[in-house]
């Protein structure tokens, strides 16, 4: 999706990515992106090695490269558990002509579960949706050098007293700023003690020998979610040896099934988020050690740059929104995807919310669509790929 308004304050205009079509609702920062760019402006003037966690599209990161690049000696670190963020990042650098920062020397895009820096000149957070991911980062942040300054930012209506109480925990308790335009800052320091946060996490799957191991920022990271719970009834089953793709496979735990039910099939998990990949991989590591060569680990954005006419089943549970922003735009673009990937004949199987009336979408892309599973919340489509 894309937005061309300007971010203020800047000379910038920002896209969300992937560029497929636009959609002017959605925007590629928020007040809370300006709200902390203003304040950092005045209170952080020689800030010149800054580590940058959760910019969602790269405002953050793109606005400081442009007001860095007269200095000689200045770098970004971006921490991100999105695929999309690093993508888009790039993206918004080479089209507002700051493609120079794409050096490493200027810019380093790291992932949610890459050591951090040792030392920085200041920390950004823009505060994340999920408690347990905020938690992680914190944990991570608590082992730099004492005195380094944090700035955190979000919507006020989501920052809760828990998220005082995490950054309390983990690092000191914090200050707040008042609120402008619905958004927050807070404002702390480390100390330079560190402490340790729970994850990963595990448990029981049910019904099954195995154990799920989710890292910080998976989906229902404490237990199985009621729709993957739904799906799991709904699964192939069969000795044929198919290509498989667990697509938005979060912890892994339908291809990890499909395994078990499909000795001869391959599996490859893929999901935008790089802890979603990895406890997916440790997944199948820890439960179903011999069938590791069978499957591919993959972050990527969808199935962007897969090959067409390559695979014999897609299974997927996709998402209704982004970021903040509830929006279908992901899903269809997993039904697009997924359409170019399949052979003829191969299926594409999913399951959604009733609500939001897949099975129209797909018998238009498909031409079919089957109601295999329904009840009260879900339903479970089939469409298959015809000539």
């Amino acid at each position: 999706m894309i937005t061309d308004a300007v971010l203020a304050g800047t000379a910038l205009t920002l896209h969300r990515f992937p560029l497929e079509q636009k959609n002017r609702s959605l925007q590629a920062w928020d007040a809370a992106d300006e709200y902390l760019l203003d304040h950092i402006t005045t209170a952080y003037p020689d800030a010149r090695d800054i580590l940058i966690l959760n910019d969602a599209f790269g405002a953050l990161s793109c606005t400081l490269a442009a007001r860095l690049k007269d200095h000689a000696q200045w770098h970004i670190t971006q921490v991100s558990d999105s695929f999309v963020t690093q993508q888009a990042t790039r993206h918004n650098l080479v089209e507002n002509q700051l493609d120079w920062a794409l050096d490493e020397t200027k810019l380093t895009q790291l992932d949610s579960l890459a050591a951090l820096p040792e030392q920085c000149d200041l920390v950004l957070i823009k505060v994340p949706k999920n408690a347990g991911l905020l938690q992680h980062q914190l944990s991570q942040l608590s082992h730099l050098a004492a005195g380094t300054p944090i700035v955190a930012a979000g919507k006020a209506k989501e920052i809760h007293t828990s998220t005082l109480k995490s950054f309390s925990h983990f690092i000191q308790p914090p200050t707040t700023s008042l609120a402008v335009k619905k958004s927050r800052l807070i404002f702390c320091t480390t100390t330079g003690k560190p402490v340790t946060d729970k994850f990963p996490v595990s448990w029981a799957l049910e019904n099954t020998p195995f154990t799920i191991h989710n890292h910080a920022n998976v989906f229902s990271r404490d237990s199985l979610d009621i729709g993957a719970r739904f799906f799991m009834n709904y699964l192939p089953a069969g000795k044929k040896p198919l290509r498989v793709i667990d697509l938005g496979c979060g912890n892994g735990v339908i291809g990890l099934q499909t395994l078990a039910r499909m000795p001869n099939a391959q599996v490859i998990f893929v999901d935008e988020s790089a802890m979603a990949v990895a406890s997916a991989r440790e997944n199948v590591t820890h439960n179903l050690p011999d069938r590791v060569d069978d499957c591919q680990f993959m972050q990527n954005d969808c199935l962007s740059n897969f090959s067409p006419n390559s695979t014999d089943l897609v299974l997927c549970n996709p998402p209704f929104h982004q970021a903040q922003a509830i929006t279908d735009h992901i899903a269809w673009q997993m039904f697009l995807q997924a359409k170019h990937t399949l052979r003829n004949g191969g299926e594409l199987r999913i399951i959604g919310n009733r609500h939001l009336d897949y099975l129209d979408k797909l018998q238009r892309l498909f031409g079919n669509c089957k109601v295999i599973g329904n009840n009260k919340k879900f339903t479970v489509l089939s469409s298959i790929k015809r000539s």
